[in-house]
């Protein structure tokens, strides 16, 4: 049996329990929370860091608004030890609190974390309780070792009906809360069974029959362990946590000493809480609990602080009142006992041991831009794509630009570095100081900041002794009248920018490791030592350095994924909970407006999809907007040196079919077609016996352009340019043939000009008229894009200008850019080119549009136009926004529709094979295939009755499908074999009568 397996399971499984724990608390009006919870800290800096920190929270909705936060330092700035800070938080609860015994029914969550963080020096000023934890939450944040505390303990008040649970705020203790029940009085200490090798190291206790802590063990080797019965079967004992829960009825005794009559008494406040007793909580508060516990034993216990009058005194009050309780022992398993300890110890985990994490979420990469799969650890930091990280190096909220170099076993902390070699086994952490100064402190990851001169500690890879010497440095250069130590050595010079203190931390470790004679200038630094620099460190600044850091990381990633076609629900997941900032927002378009358009338009696009209101139709409308005006720039740039000489003909008409599509559709449509090419298979066709586009131009003899539209009945005369150039009013009834005249070179798009110069030059006026014979709007036959061809192609012949076939779709692919309608080129394709064509292009902003003929024998065309016959719907359907529907899911990047405008084209290549094979009934299935998958790049493409269109006659036809978009308009079938266009008509009209849904007559051409 894999006992670690199933610890691991366990232990995962209780995590989500108690994220669901947690996000109940958020969300549920009768869920049991904290009533309060109180954070320690060292001084009234950190107070404020954790203050911010938690104000942040709160406004993000990720903390529990009923409960009650405070964050309490050490009283006038000494240290009063976790004990007096204890005394602190119920003197301040009494205080805020209306009722004479303010702990009854309350649950209380203290978290002591107001330690200096010697041995971890770079969270001296943001508290170790906020420094990070490898893992993302579920809501997209960056975790801290607080935000794990207050998830993992979510759970605890619905176990407890009132009292104060402790914790230290340098240990991350994951259990499920349901092994915690506490029904009885005293006090309850909260252990996990760890094997022997590791309690030896830690502390351990020591329980009778009853489950009462009788003995404190405090990092006895295994034999004394074992000896004393501290070791159980399987080699565990029950480690100390830090995790202790104090019932109403023993903090009221506790609360007796700092009061009288249940009133809090100032005197009797400062003889327990003051930098003398500093009474420790878990040695002075927990010793007389033990069941084995005496006085005398009591007296020597080993002091926080010094084992003086005031503390003994203050222990003797201490155990009149808490012997008379006991120490329940909850032992807790599976659960798991992580501990924050050193730099060194930091750095492993990080690196070498988060896998063993990997059940619980953690990994060595969180908050990065970086994608590269390397074995370095990162968390909220910007790593350029040039720079190069060894294995074993932890890199968080930081910078690392241009080329640097990071070596093997560094550490490097809220700096900026660029083009910048970190030597192997160093650490670097940086501050901004409250005078707006900055400081970055240097030593060697394995350093111990409390090691003295005369103990010959190491630092940065040398002895202590050994580093002064090489320096030319002396004892008094370094320390003041302070214990010869780091972390009291004033080692790092202040400077003004965090490049200059960057450069003075690196000539440090010259100084020190290369013999670098830089002594002069550097005795001459203002100098802080790691004690003083995290002091006087301004911590809201380091706050919003990693925030405006994480927004940076956060937006690289968007992009990131973006550009690798990410759906948007992944691109926005970036963001978290929280969500789109408007700093971020606003950091986004102004990359957007620097971008390629494939970016841009995503970037636009994306943004719509996640901002809402008014802002979204913007962005969706700018998204657009860019694809026409990057196409339409492009092919103005191609066409600015055409010229016309004058007018070549009085009159010229022109009369095109209509098409009919049958594969690949929406792959001919921007940006699909400009990012991978399209593939469609179409054919022109008559209806009832015409072709029925026309367009009629002829020269008259007014100074004046005349537009018309005879099937409409609009007509306008035009004498200015500036009228002729707007074309994208989709309500305008001439926008068509405007951009007919801009796409042609007759009007400039943008540019002022004189209509009478430009009529002068070609030598006259002209009257041009558009005219769709029969067919109704929004049929799905293409007709308004083969209308833009005609009048394209009418303009050319009007003014003599030769155009190829290529130049003649380009230009009517230009208008639909013009006009902002967005369209493709299948339909101009279809209809101005005659018989039945495969349409490929490559990909490109310029779309070179190649249309092979198909050449069917004879027997096959008439079988297909025998067995052809379109359905009118009856109704209509708007194009325009169901363009954007439907391409704006392929910019979006969603997967059904980037999977079927593929196959779509495979389709289409199928069909052709079929049709020159001869094999009507194949392509038919094939028909049916693209029906389907019609369907899943737009369910709009059918209806309720479209779908009773095609029931009424499932009988007789063997293939269906929509002209164009669907929706509306037009259907096409394939009749069985021995069924006729006149049995479907009769069929069609028995079930439909005059509703306007019948079969009309059509012709491949």
């Amino acid at each position: 049996m894999n006992t670690l397996k199933i610890k691991n399971l366990f232990l995962r499984q209780s995590y989500k329990d108690a994220w669901t724990d947690y996000e109940k608390s958020l969300t549920k009006k009768y869920f049991i929370k904290w009533d309060y919870v109180i954070l320690t800290a060292s001084n009234e800096e950190q107070a404020d860091a954790y203050r911010i920190q938690i104000e942040s929270r709160l406004k993000q909705g990720l903390l529990p608004s009923s409960t009650h936060y405070a964050v309490l330092p050490d009283p006038d700035g000494k240290r009063v030890g976790s004990g007096g800070a204890t005394f602190n938080v119920m003197k301040y609860i009494k205080e805020i609190s209306d009722t004479k015994d303010c702990f009854q029914d309350k649950r209380i969550l203290v978290i002591h974390s107001g330690g200096d963080s010697k041995r971890v020096p770079q969270y001296s000023a943001c508290g170790k309780l906020f420094s990070p934890v490898p893992r993302q939450l579920p809501n997209g944040n960056r975790s801290t070792l607080f935000d794990e505390l207050i998830i993992s303990m979510s759970g605890i008040p619905s176990r407890i009906k009132d009292g104060m649970l402790v914790l230290s705020g340098d240990v991350l203790l994951l259990f499920n809360s349901l092994q915690i029940d506490f029904q009885f009085e005293g006090a309850a200490a909260i252990s996990i069974k760890e094997n022997v090798e590791t309690g030896k190291n830690h502390g351990v206790f020591l329980s009778d029959d009853e489950g009462n802590v009788v003995k404190f063990l405090h990092k006895q080797s295994v034999e004394q362990l074992t000896k004393i019965g501290a070791v159980n079967s399987h080699a565990n004992v029950d480690l100390d946590t830090g995790a202790i829960i104090l019932d109403s009825n023993l903090l009221q005794s506790l609360f007796s000493l700092i009061s009288i009559n249940g009133e809090l008494n100032t005197d009797k406040f400062s003889q327990f809480v003051n930098d003398k007793a500093r009474i420790s909580f878990y040695g002075d508060f927990l010793f007389p609990l033990a069941a084995n516990a005496t006085k005398e034993q009591y007296y020597k216990e080993k002091a926080e602080g010094s084992l003086c009058e005031e503390l003994i005194e203050c222990r003797s009050q201490i155990w009149d009142v808490l012997s008379q309780y006991k120490l329940k022992l909850l032992s807790v398993s599976p659960a798991q006992f992580i501990h924050f300890g050193t730099t060194r110890e930091l750095l492993k985990l990080m690196v070498e041991e988060v896998s063993n994490y990997e059940f619980l979420d953690w990994n060595s990469k969180v908050i990065t831009n970086d994608v590269r799969m390397l074995s370095y650890a990162c968390n909220n930091a910007y790593l350029s794509e040039d720079s190069k990280l060894s294995p074993k190096c932890y890199i968080e909220d930081s910078y690392i630009l241009g080329n640097s170099k990071v070596q093997s076993n560094c550490v490097i902390s809220n700096v900026s570095i660029e083009n910048r070699i970190i030597p192997e086994g160093i650490t670097l952490h940086g501050l901004q100081l409250m005078d707006k100064r900055y400081v970055v402190r240097i030593y060697a990851t394995n350093d111990n900041p409390k090691g003295t001169l005369e103990e010959n500690a190491d630092f940065m890879t040398l002895s202590l002794s050994e580093f002064l010497k090489r320096g030319k440095l002396k004892p008094e250069d370094l320390w003041d009248d302070m214990e010869h130590n780091i972390w009291f050595a004033k080692l790092y010079p202040v400077c003004n920018t965090m490049e200059e203190a960057l450069d003075w931390a690196l000539r440090l470790y010259e100084m020190g490791c290369k013999g670098e004679n830089y002594s002069k200038e550097y005795l001459a630094c203002e100098r802080y030592s790691l004690f003083e620099s995290f002091n006087q460190a301004d911590v809201m600044s380091n706050i919003i350095w990693q925030r405006q850091l994480d927004q940076k990381i956060r937006i690289q990633q968007f992009i990131h994924l973006i550009e690798s076609r990410q759906d948007i629900k992944k691109a926005a997941a970036v963001f978290g909970q929280v969500g789109l900032s408007a700093n971020m927002k606003e950091s986004l378009l102004s990359i957007a407006n620097k971008s390629k358009l494939s970016t841009r338009m995503r970037i636009y696009y994306y943004l719509s999809k996640i901002l809402t209101g008014q802002e979204e139709e913007e962005l969706e409308s700018e998204c657009f907007q860019a694809i026409c005006d990057t196409i339409c720039d492009a092919m103005a740039d191609k066409l600015t040196d055409e010229e016309h000489s004058s007018i070549q003909k009085e009159f010229v008409q022109i009369e095109l079919p209509a098409r009919i599509n049958w594969g690949g559709g929406w792959s001919d449509t921007p940006p699909y077609c400009t990012e991978h090419g399209g593939t469609v298979l179409n054919s022109a066709i008559k209806l009832n016996g015409i072709n029925p586009v026309t367009v009629t131009i002829r020269k008259i003899d007014k100074p004046c352009i005349i537009l018309a539209s005879t099937d409409s009945g609009a007509y306008q005369e035009f004498t200015s340019v500036c009228e002729l150039q707007n074309c994208n009013d989709p309500f305008d009834a001439f926008a068509l043939q405007k951009a007919a005249l801009i796409a042609s070179a007759i009007i400039p798009r943008k540019d002022k000009a004189e209509l009478d110069s430009i009529l002068t030059k070609l030598g006259g006026g002209f009257y041009l008229a558009t005219k769709v014979i029969g067919i109704p709007r929004g049929s799905g036959l293409g007709t308004s894009s083969i209308l833009a061809g005609a009048c394209i192609k009418g303009l050319a012949e009007f003014l003599g200008t030769e155009l190829t076939e290529n130049e003649l779709y380009t230009k009517v692919l230009y208008m639909e850019q013009i006009m902002s309608t967005g369209g493709g080129w299948q339909d101009q394709v279809g209809g101005l080119t005659a018989g039945i064509k495969l349409i490929t292009t490559k990909p490109g902003i310029i779309q070179d549009i190649h249309a092979e003929h198909i050449h069917l024998e004879e027997k096959v065309l008439e079988e297909l136009q025998e067995r052809m016959a379109l359905i009118y719907t009856g109704q209509r359907r708007l194009a325009r926004n169901l363009l954007r529907e439907v391409v704006g899911k392929y910019i979006g990047s969603d997967e059904t529709s980037i999977e079927v405008l593929y196959e779509i084209q495979r389709v289409a290549v199928m069909m052709k094979f079929e049709l020159e094979k001869g094999n009507i009934d194949a392509f038919t299935k094939l028909l049916n295939e693209h029906w389907e998958l019609s369907k899943r790049l737009d369910a709009g493409c059918t209806n309720t009755c479209i779908d009773q269109i095609f029931l009424s006659c499932q009988d007789m036809i063997a293939g269906k499908m929509i002209c164009g978009a669907g929706g509306g308009g037009f259907l096409q079938v394939i009749l069985k074999k021995g069924y006729s266009k006149e049995d479907l008509r009769q069929r069609i009209r028995t079930v439909f009568q005059d509703s306007g849904v019948d079969v009309w007559d059509c012709e491949l051409v």
